[in-house]
């Protein structure tokens, strides 16, 4: 049996009803047999960055799973696939993206997969559902709450 690894995953959503499809999203991945203990922030509300479209909402959440970094991205893109996720250019509005944000302390920057994410540091809609499962967690850049406060332009709300 594979041992366990603690993966962070940053959702969102601003096409349909982003609420209902996170929380439909966050049920199948934790219903997946090598997911457990899906521990989930809070849900907040934030503007676009570097996009247009409507407001998302936005969480993250903390698991532990057996699968290796590629097979849960295989997985987020999957349940990604069954709400409707369609990419049409960068930044596009979504019905659901689901994010690998990091993955035990693995570093990587492959084809398909970059850990940590490049740009969770610069971004209010990750940070603030991270602060919520770990208010001490500290990145390359910094602790969370230090890199909370340097995006404070970028509106969020919880909702």
């Amino acid at each position: 049996m594979k041992d366990f690894h603690t993966a962070w995953i940053g959702l969102g959503a601003n096409l349909g009803e982003p609420a209902q499809t996170l929380r439909r999203a966050l049920d199948e991945l934790g219903a997946h047999p090598a997911v457990e203990d899906c521990r989930v922030s809070g849900f907040y509300r934030t503007r676009p960055v570097d996009a247009g479209g409507p407001d998302y909402v936005n969480a993250a959440a903390r698991l532990s799973t057996r699968l290796a970094p590629l097979e849960l991205l295989d997985l987020l893109q999957d349940i990604e696939n069954r709400h409707g996720r369609s990419r049409p250019y960068r930044n596009a509005p979504r019905t659901l993206d689901l994010d690998l944000l990091r993955y035990d302390g693995l570093r990587c920057d492959g084809p398909r997969l970059t850990l940590p994410h490049p740009r969770m540091h610069q971004r209010a809609f990750v940070l603030r559902p991270l602060l919520d499962l770990d208010p001490d967690m500290t990145l390359a850049q910094g602790r969370v709450d230090a890199l909370l406060r340097a995006c404070g332009d970028q509106g969020i709300e919880p909702l």
